[in-house]
């Protein structure tokens, strides 16, 4: 039995698939890794490229892009490790440290009550990412849609742990880790079911990571594995389909797991947000800082999100 099955789901991301292959090889001296690659349909010769360079991976070649919870799922199903982890594929484990697996795996040997786990995150350059977070609240809302000191960004009023924790290097318990890279023990995910596919992508391993804890199972950050995580660090240029699919997770997340007071709220102050937002991409395009274009798609985004939250 492998020690950990590898699940890495891939659109349109030949390189960083590579790359990210190729750091596991260098992770696996210690650990027996099963690796699963589920490819959501690409054009890019990603499943080429795997099927030549590492033969060794099974491929799972989706014939339409199933989103990232299905496609995690049929993974999942296909895994035989001890342990079952979810990798982007824009991560690597850095040469420099290439035992982030064993120290996965080796913490959740001597921690039987943990569901999941996650590593410390960097950005390429070496500093630190925040990598776990707390469940999502009224204030992370507001903070995601209204100016505030950069202070409150960084706080508890926005999900964050404090980098102080991460630096000590022990194990500490959170609410959920990043889904760019997340452990499971496989009896939990018996205990409360695979990733709800009413997710397309975004908010998944939130909800999963819920149900964990409403269980009884316990939630870590591992600092001490390193994993270096490239997206992140990307310019955050505005995506339009990709802000409303955002939108669209919360909107299920809240639905299902918190009350509807909160939900009440939450869909008020996105209305409040997106109004907001509309009056910001006009001045802007007054401005001559948008083009017409850019600024229909934005608007047209916006109005989106706002029916969303006008729904019950």
């Amino acid at each position: 039995m492998p020690d950990i099955s590898v699940v890495i789901v891939s659109f349109q991301v030949r390189d960083h698939l590579q790359s990210c292959l190729a750091s596991l090889l260098r992770a696996s001296a210690n650990v027996q890794v099963e690796c699963i690659v589920v490819d959501n349909a690409s054009n890019d010769d990603s499943v080429k490229m795997v099927r030549q360079t590492y033969p060794e991976a099974k491929v799972i070649a989706n014939t339409e892009n199933l989103g990232f919870a299905k496609a995690n799922n049929q993974g999942l199903k296909r895994a035989s490790g001890r342990y079952w982890m979810l990798l982007n594929p824009d991560t690597e484990i850095p040469a420099q440290q290439p035992n982030a697996l064993d120290t996965l795996v080796e913490f959740m040997d001597a921690h039987p009550r943990a569901g999941a786990c996650g590593p410390g995150l960097f950005y390429p350059d070496g500093s630190r990412q925040h990598s776990a977070f707390r469940f999502p609240g009224l204030a992370q809302i507001y903070m995601d849609l209204f100016p505030v000191n950069w202070r409150l960004r960084e706080s508890r009023w926005n999900g964050r742990y404090p980098f102080a924790l991460y630096e000590r290097g022990a194990p500490f318990q959170i609410d959920h880790p990043l889904g760019a890279a997340l452990v499971v023990r496989p009896e939990a995910v018996a205990h409360v079911g695979l990733l709800d596919e009413d997710y397309f992508i975004y908010a998944e391993e939130v909800d999963w990571c819920l149900r964990l804890k409403r269980a009884g199972w316990e939630i870590w950050c591992v600092p001490a594995a390193h994993i270096v995580h490239h997206e992140a660090q990307s310019t955050r240029q505005f995506r339009a389909n990709m802000f409303v699919e955002l939108w669209k997770a919360r909107f299920t997340l809240f639905q299902k797991n918190y009350s509807p007071r909160f939900n009440w709220a939450a869909r008020l102050l996105v209305k409040w947000g997106m109004t907001r937002e509309q009056a910001r991409a006009r001045a802007a395009l007054a401005r001559g800082e948008l083009s017409e274009q850019a600024s229909a798609a934005r608007l047209a985004a916006f109005e989106r999100v706002r029916a969303m939250a006008r729904q019950k």
